[in-house]
């Protein structure tokens, strides 16, 4: 598996560092470290690649989401916001403004783990406790049994196949069920479904 390099940029080194020690751990990732935006901008143009950056919210240079911006200008790779203060409102400025992702700091370790794996494949993240913000009845949906059985098989990782093998109904009966849960749980993809399936309690 090709190595991805992460850039982490949060001026408070407890942070910045154990997130990056973290990653490393996990194998896989190449992670770069900066204090401020500033830093971090000079350390995204003289790398030869940077898959993923992780901005802080608060960090000297950033201007609220105008560091987003001037870091997304110089890169093409997904750039996420980090913050351990930003409000919910923040957050869908943030996105909406072209962040891959908002990741509060108290995420727990594997919870930010899934965070990077999700936008290093160009997806979003946003953790439920926002996207509730966002969709005021996330933690009271309703699913049918058919329903439940079915996010519970792809919280797992099965395919629509394997989950109608298992369930005995057929494939195209699992995709619009997919369907379904996608638009009462407010997810963009069935990786977001298991995920905030997981989050809510329903798998």
């Amino acid at each position: 598996m090709e190595t991805k390099r992460l850039l982490i940029a949060d001026d408070h080194d407890l942070v910045r560092e154990t997130i990056a020690v973290y990653l490393r751990q996990q194998g896989g990732y190449e992670v770069l470290v900066a204090s401020s935006l500033e830093d971090a901008l000079d350390k995204a143009q003289s790398a030869q690649r940077i898959d993923l950056v992780l901005l802080d919210f608060s960090m000297p240079g950033m201007d609220a989401l105008g560091g987003l911006t001037r870091m997304r200008e110089v890169l093409a790779c997904p750039v996420a916001i980090i913050s351990g203060t930003a409000p919910p409102d923040v957050a869908r400025r943030a996105l909406r403004a072209g962040a891959a992702g908002f990741l509060p700091k108290t995420l727990d370790p594997m919870s930010l783990l899934a965070a990077v794996r999700q936008m290093l494949l160009g997806e979003t993240y946003l953790p439920a406790e926002f996207l509730s913000g966002i969709k005021p009845a996330a933690d009271r949906v309703v699913l049918t049994p058919r329903e439940q059985d079915v996010i519970r098989g792809v919280a797992e990782g099965k395919s629509n196949k394997e989950i109608a093998r298992d369930l005995n109904i057929q494939e195209v009966t699992v995709k619009l069920h997919v369907k379904t849960l996608s638009r009462k749980l407010g997810a963009r993809n069935r990786t977001h479904a298991a995920m905030l399936g997981r989050d809510m309690g329903l798998t």
